[in-house]
């Protein structure tokens, strides 16, 4: 296999490769790395590696990784990422569940067996610690991160916006690595 920097690396480890669905976004730089799954729309931004060696990794449709994250799993643990979901720059993601409609903040670490329920905000920064369960439509804050409050509509339709914008985004980024834009 010969890598090239202005394409993502795409590569199978173990035995497994990564199922990457034509209408997903891998941007050069990104890696993405044994048993992955990336469904329709969904975008794996620059310098972001999702390394799914020892378990897989589900990231669903129109859901964003955004720059310099990290998604690992450990045996037992897989990364389970719901649709419409945005990981923002810098957040490590490690072992969880994260339903639909959520944001995970900028630098925020998410460890093994936590759950982040439906329409949920951690905040950036937040520590959320091994087996935490986040209740849909919360916002989660600090180290070690507490649910603080129900979040408002306002706050959810951000987070849903947020992630269509980076689909839309990720058709651009698409188009200018192509020749295209």
């Amino acid at each position: 296999m010969t890598y090239q920097a202005d394409q993502a690396l795409v590569a199978g480890v173990g035995g497994k490769s990564p199922r990457v669905h034509p209408d997903a976004f891998t941007a050069p730089t990104s890696v993405v790395i044994g048993d992955v799954t990336l469904a329709a729309g969904a975008s794996v931004w620059y310098s972001a590696v999702l390394r799914a060696d020892c378990g897989p990794i589900t990231l669903g449709a129109d859901s964003n990784v955004q720059d310099n994250c990290t998604l690992h799993v450990d045996p037992g643990f897989p990364v389970s990422i719901g649709e419409r979901v945005s990981i923002g720059h810098n957040a490590v993601v490690h072992g969880c569940t994260v339903e639909d409609d959520c944001l995970i903040g900028m630098g925020a670490t998410v460890l093994n067996g936590a759950v982040i329920g439906a329409g949920s905000l951690v905040a950036a920064q937040a520590l959320v610690p091994q087996g935490m369960v986040v209740p849909p439509g919360s916002l989660v804050a600090g180290v070690p991160a507490k649910v603080k409050r129900p979040l408002t509509e306002e706050e959810r339709e951000g987070i849903r916006l947020n992630a269509a914008m980076y689909t839309e985004l990720s058709a651009q980024h698409r188009a200018a690595h192509s020749g295209d834009a």
